[in-house]
């Protein structure tokens, strides 16, 4: 087994106080340098302060209250190290809270910090949290990034235990994309960690930092690629284990044994999924030497996604339903007002009123009522019946005439009312993203027939999908090919959408998007898409365009979708 290079850690001292750092750089087997710092106390951590280095520079005395280009006001310093210092803030201006990494002009990582940022800000993919300005001014650097009030760390999360199976393949499902990304624009992140990683209140993963955490503590690498590829390794093996896949405890998490080497997460903890488990192996053993006995490295966060969509897609957990309270005969009975049985399961016989006393008067008028009734129901018999020989004549000679003239004595029939196509199934349909899917777990609630429930896309930066996409659908199957009339849509807000369509003849699902074709689109809450022609197909295409705001942010909301003939 190769020999793994050691990480960069901080160990508190017997006081607790101040962080001693131990950087270690160590030779892989192929002379390659790796540099994988881990600190206990990140630069970016929400809510815990740090303690200043000693022998840095120091930035400028800063306090809460203190203003940034008359628009970023300084809230409360959550990090001081290393001649830098990052806040929570305020953005006066679109009142909202942000993030600020502030450094001397002169520091000797000023430059870089700034290119970074900017980089990283033109990056705009909404799986990372956004850099929002770069500004040097009045002898400052400073960085200004979301806020994320409702994340919370990877850190917090694995403290309560390991993720659940779906969770962590979420986890290495959507940062690998979102790293192969970044490593297409020439990004790396290089301090990928679970302080890096956060998960917001609808499940999305995002990652924070890139590029400019690396630059702040002034790291660097000759393999970013493997770098960031055994970091996404190290949080798959965290998220399944909750161990540190190395010997030294890191981020509240117990390192593994000395002196055993690396082994798989299904031999860590029972009950491990055995496909993840393989996949964090391929990630951290990306020199080949210590990787599966049965599979390639992953050297790439590209490979990693390809490793990712060969693997059977894990479905989310069934949700449960807690069983209603078996039902309680009430002891009162009706009719007693409120007076309680003597013995419960008894009910108490109620005595029945006395027949009321008739008089002679009363009797012979209901005998005088009853034989007008008798009287008047004869005669209305007798003339119904005259009306309806008289009716069945002129049917009958009028569907004669239709029978032997059809040249325009008859009438035309009436087209037959549309009636429901059941779907047989929905799946959601992202081709144009990483990994080809966009929030699987909620798709059947599209169908469901109830306008309370509904499917989600991501979050993204703007209404045309940040600029990421030309849009993103939910492919319908009808089970047979169909004659469709129209197919209506619910969303909550206002949504831009298209009806596309899968060639009749088709003998199965499409997987690309050039094989559906527009059949016609709309805009609003309850969108009816009627096909301007005939149109028989089994697969249909539902594709949101525009998104609207909500809560906020903008993502697309599908309802209800009901297909008529």
């Amino acid at each position: 087994m190769a020999e793994r290079s050691t990480a960069a850690v901080d160990v508190a001292d017997n006081s607790g106080d101040k962080p001693l750092t131990a950087e270690a750089d160590q030779s892989t087997a192929d002379g390659v340098a790796k540099n994988r710092e881990r600190d206990t106390e990140d630069v970016e951590a929400q809510g815990s302060g740090g303690t200043e280095s000693p022998g840095k520079a120091s930035p400028p005395e800063l306090h809460s209250g203190h203003k940034l280009a008359r628009r970023y006001r300084l809230e409360e310093c959550v990090t001081r190290l290393d001649g830098f210092s990052s806040w929570r803030a305020v953005d006066e201006k679109l009142r909202r809270a942000v993030g600020v990494h502030l450094l001397p002009a002169d520091h000797a990582r000023a430059r870089s910090v700034l290119a970074a940022a900017r980089s990283s800000a033109l990056l705009g993919d909404p799986r990372f949290v956004q850099v929002l300005d770069a500004v040097e001014e009045n002898d400052l650097v400073y960085v200004v990034h979301e806020w994320l009030p409702d994340a919370t760390e990877l850190t917090t999360l694995l403290a309560a235990g390991p993720l659940e199976v779906y969770d962590a393949y979420q986890l290495v499902s959507q940062i690998s994309s979102a790293m192969a990304a970044a490593h297409r624009e020439g990004l790396a992140h290089l301090r990928l960690n679970p302080n890096a990683v956060l998960r917001t209140s609808t499940g999305q993963w995002r990652i924070r930092g890139l590029a400019v955490n690396a630059a702040l503590r002034g790291i660097s690498s000759e393999t970013p690629l493997r770098t960031d590829t055994e970091a996404i390794g190290a949080l798959l093996y965290a998220a399944l284990t909750q161990r540190w896949p190395y010997e030294n405890d890191a981020y509240g998490l117990s390192g593994l044994p000395k002196d055993i080497g690396l082994i798989a997460p299904d031999q860590v903890r029972a009950g491990v999924h055995r496909g993840l488990s393989e996949l964090a192996m391929r990630a951290l053993s990306n020199d080949g030497a210590t990787a599966s006995r049965h599979e390639s490295p992953c050297t790439t966060p590209e490979e990693l996604v390809k490793a990712i969509g060969e693997m059977p897609r894990i479905r989310p957990p069934e949700p449960t339903f807690t069983a209603p309270p078996d039902y309680q005969r009430t002891t009162y009975q009706q009719g007693t007002y409120g007076r309680q049985a003597p013995h419960p399961g008894i009910t108490q016989p109620v005595p029945a009123p006395p027949p009321p006393l008739q008089s002679r008067t009363g009797r012979a008028l209901k005998w005088a009522v009853s034989a007008l009734l008798i009287a008047a129901l004869g005669l209305g018999s007798w003339q119904l019946a005259d009306a309806l020989i008289d009716r069945g004549g002129k049917s009958e000679e009028t569907n004669q005439t239709q029978t032997t003239d059809g040249d325009g004595d008859g009438k035309t029939p009436t087209k037959p009312a549309s009636a429901p196509i059941a779907i047989s199934s929905a799946r959601d349909f992202d081709p144009f993203g990483a990994d080809g899917s966009e929030k699987p777990g909620d798709i059947d609630k599209v169908y469901d027939n109830s306008s309370s429930t509904y499917w989600q896309t991501d979050y993204y930066l703007s209404s045309d999908f940040g600029r990421l996409k030309p849009g993103v659908g939910v492919i319908l199957d009808l089970g047979k090919v169909q004659e469709v009339g129209k197919v209506t849509v619910s969303f909550v807000g206002n949504t831009s959408v298209e009806l596309r369509a899968a060639s009749g003849d088709a003998s199965s699902e499409p997987t690309s998007f050039d094989a559906y074709t527009k059949v016609t689109g709309g805009f609003g809450t309850s969108v009816t898409l009627t096909p301007d022609k005939s149109l028989k197909s089994r697969y249909l295409l539902v594709w949101l365009t525009k998104l609207p705001q909500i809560d906020g942010e903008w993502r697309g909301r599908v309802a209800d979708i009901k297909v008529t003939s």
